[in-house]
């Protein structure tokens, strides 16, 4: 492909999203130990995915907000209702009371491969105009975001420029599809961002549809990763696995035989190195799923059934 080629292809895929890019202004409140109670504004940036009005932005961006401000790229400005969000994967929905809106399509970001390149589109720093294009390349797949200790999904890193302002914002193919939801950037970092897999994205737009909210699998319990430094502290037969620090007594796990201590090596068939690897086999799973695990308990390899409830309300460490 000749770098005019490749020019036009960028262009004619911004082209086909940039009008279903939308700005969104949050207006939250926060107290001031002088005023009280005061207004604190915030920008963001939406993609609408359903010409009905149905716009997916990033949970963080209209969370605890008393106002959403959706601006189309038309000039017209709504008042966004957010219809459900799920602060474990970064996700909301928000409606506008607008009709044959133009709309994006949501790829499969289960094709994606490193090196591939992805254009970014946001309202980077809220400038005003046209929402900010920037291009990069795919740098990893399946990452999780530094700094946070729950992980559900793994998410797409990219060189592509990322700014505040561009949260919620699409990442998108040299087709024009999306592929991705920009929801990170490391401040300290250069040409490091991470964007919401878009398989990820139509899950939870499905549940959410569907029961207002998002409903997950749930076994009930906590855990820390098994290495070689843990294994050795506590004097354990392997140096991979996940160590169970609390088993609930009303939970699944429980119910299944687990106790405090246990190590779950596999899952449904897939191993378990990591708590990531067990968090992203039951984000796969259904509610009633019963699935085999396997665990050591005092050097002894055990096997046991585990059927999966549903999870309660899930609190989850707000994102810096």
């Amino acid at each position: 492909m000749t770098l005019s080629a490749l020019e036009n292809q960028v262009t004619d895929a911004v082209e086909k999203l940039n009008a279903s890019v939308v700005g969104i202004d949050s207006t939250k409140l926060a107290r001031d130990y002088r005023f009280g109670l005061v207004p604190v504004e915030g920008q963001g940036t939406g993609v609408i995915i359903d010409p009905s009005g149905i716009i997916v932005t990033n949970n963080h961006v209209i969370d605890d907000a008393t106002k959403v401000q959706v601006n189309l790229s038309d000039g017209r400005s709504f008042v966004g209702e957010v219809i459900g969000s799920d602060p474990a994967t970064d996700v909301a929905l928000v409606r506008v009371d607008a009709t044959d809106l133009p709309h994006a399509t949501l790829g499969d970001s289960e094709s994606l491969k490193v090196g591939q390149f992805v254009l970014a589109i946001g309202n980077a720093l809220g400038l005003p105009g046209a929402p900010t294009v920037s291009m990069g390349v795919i740098s990893a797949l399946g990452r999780p975001l530094p700094g946070t200790d729950f992980v559900l999904e793994g998410l797409i890193q990219t060189d592509a420029a990322i700014n505040p302002g561009n949260s919620g914002g699409p990442l998108a193919n040299l087709e024009g599809k999306v592929v991705g939801m920009n929801t990170a950037m490391i401040a300290f970092a250069q040409g490091v961002g991470f964007a919401i897999p878009s398989d990820t994205i139509k899950r939870i737009v499905e549940q959410i549809s569907k029961n207002g909210r998002v409903v997950r699998p749930w076994i009930g319990i906590s855990g820390m990763d098994v290495n070689r430094s843990v294994a050795k502290r506590y004097g354990l037969s392997v140096e991979s696995g996940v160590l169970l620090a609390e088993v609930l007594k009303d939970g699944p796990a429980h119910a299944s035989g687990l106790r405090e201590g246990d190590i779950v090596v596999s899952i449904g068939g897939n191993k378990v190195e990591h708590m990531k690897d067990l968090v992203t086999t039951l984000s796969h799973a259904k509610i009633g799923d019963e699935l085999a695990l396997r665990f050591m308990r005092t050097g002894g390899r055990y096997e046991t059934k585990l059927r999966l409830a549903e999870a309660p309300t899930l609190v989850v460490p707000r994102r810096r």
